[in-house]
């Protein structure tokens, strides 16, 4: 069976999914995303990686209820799985251990 892979894009997208918690729908997904990233993100690009994410097993969808507010449309949620946590934690200590890595030369660039 091929390995998932998780992307620099979805890595943030998940990331912000599970932030969001049950807040988590294309506009405050897209609005955080902006916000942390200090770019604009296309709407397209979002909902691509979201149905990648739900493919892969890493997010549930769900539709909201009709809102006067939303003109009668319904809201999609995403939801983080416990397989989209658990790729995140795999990255993590990926990231983690190569950033141990480094060395302390490397290290005080950061001062």
């Amino acid at each position: 069976m091929k390995k998932m892979t998780l992307g620099a894009f979805e890595e943030i997208v998940l990331l912000t999914v599970g932030a969001l918690n049950e807040n988590a729908y294309g506009v405050t997904i897209k609005v955080e995303l902006e916000s942390n990233l200090k770019k604009s993100i296309s709407i397209g690009a979002l909902y691509a990686a979201l149905q990648r994410l739900e493919e892969k097993g890493w997010v549930n969808s769900r539709v909201g209820g009709i809102t006067e507010k939303q003109g009668g449309r319904r809201k999609q949620y995403y939801d983080i799985t416990k397989q989209g946590v658990l790729a995140l934690h795999e990255v993590k200590a990926m990231r983690n251990e190569l950033f141990d890595r480094l060395p302390a030369t490397k290290i005080q660039w950061l001062d």
